[in-house]
């Protein structure tokens, strides 16, 4: 009796183990998500890069905004994934820029806000002459509408893939405040450079 209690333990245990699930020789991995590519307005630039540069002097005031073409990101719609901001102090009588990067990838840089290195301010350079914010009430895509009904839509029904960058900066000898919409990598190849009132949105003038 004895004996045939023991057996029938046994035989209870091997079928409860057999009757476990199997597991996997190896998990199956899940493919890795792609890296997440941000590509944005003008002014959303602005904002973030404005938090910054006011963490490195509270009375910095900015002269420029400047989107940058990567292969990823050539401008297009008036939104890039880069966008770098200068700002100038006053007190620390320093100017400096700070780099916003929605992107990974090679050409551009680190996602976030990368600030660069501080150098001299010199309020009568034209160049760096600050502007106030409420002058900007005209967006980097609003900016693009304008200069593709000037030109600009010929280039990119011609190629596509037609690179474009703004550049926001302030004219000083009119009081305004300036997108200039340029078509091309740089200003030396530019196709096409077109001025919009960041203020009004209205056409200034196809630039030299």
């Amino acid at each position: 009796m004895t004996k045939l209690f023991v057996y029938l333990l046994v035989l209870g245990t091997l079928v409860g183990c057999s009757s476990q699930p199997k597991q996997p020789a190896e998990q199956q991995k899940k493919p890795a998500e792609a890296p997440k590519q941000e590509q944005i307005t003008g002014r959303t630039a602005f904002q973030k890069l404005y938090i910054s540069a006011r963490g490195w002097a509270s009375d910095a005031r900015p002269y420029q905004l400047q989107s940058l073409v990567t292969k990823e990101s050539t401008g297009k719609d008036g939104k890039s994934g880069v966008w770098r901001g200068s700002f100038a102090s006053a007190s620390r009588g320093a100017v400096k820029s700070f780099v916003w990067s929605g992107l990974r990838a090679e050409d551009a840089p680190s996602p976030g806000v990368t600030p660069g290195t501080e150098d001299t301010y010199n309020p009568n350079n034209t160049s760096t002459q600050v502007f106030d914010m409420a002058f900007l009430k005209v967006d980097s895509d609003k900016a693009y509408e304008v200069a593709q009904k000037h030109g600009g839509e010929k280039l990119t029904k011609a190629n596509p893939d037609q690179p474009v960058f703004y550049m926001l900066n302030w004219r000083a000898s009119a009081n305004e405040l300036v997108w200039h919409v340029i078509y091309g990598d740089n200003f030396d190849n530019a196709k096409l450079k077109v001025a919009v009132d960041a203020t009004s949105s209205e056409f200034m003038r196809v630039e030299k």
